[in-house]
């Protein structure tokens, strides 16, 4: 069974910046999309950023972090890092990791990929 642990969450002022992992263990695959999804209390899941497995592969942003944020992986490996920059009180959230197919609909992949705890990110103004 794959197991999915993010780390990196925190509190941080307007303006700064924090980097987010996850990282995958159990019987992975180095075949999986991996991606950042998050979450504030009342509101369904949103979608952050994806990347597929494949060397050069497809990598997606939320409209609301394009520019702001960086996906990354290792290569061969199923670790997973989110660079955010530029952050803002609205980012303030939990984050989740999943793994599997990559894609926006959260609707979608909450059936079908498999997900972590999430971490917690604060924002102050």
């Amino acid at each position: 069974q794959v197991q999915l642990v993010e780390s990196g969450g925190g509190l941080v002022q307007a303006g700064g910046s924090l980097r987010l992992s996850c990282a995958a263990s159990g019987r992975t695959s180095s075949m999986y999309d991996m991606g950042w999804f998050r979450q504030i209390p009342g509101k369904e899941r949103e979608f952050v950023a994806s990347i597929s497995w494949r060397s050069g592969g497809t990598i997606d942003y939320a409209d609301s972090v394009k520019g702001r944020f960086t996906i990354s992986r290792d290569s061969g490996k199923n670790n997973v890092t989110l660079q955010m920059n530029s952050l803002k009180p609205a980012d303030t959230a939990v984050y989740y990791c999943n793994a599997g197919r990559q894609g926006w609909n959260y609707a979608v992949l909450k059936e079908v990929n498999i997900w972590g705890q999430g971490t917690q990110v604060t924002v102050s103004s």
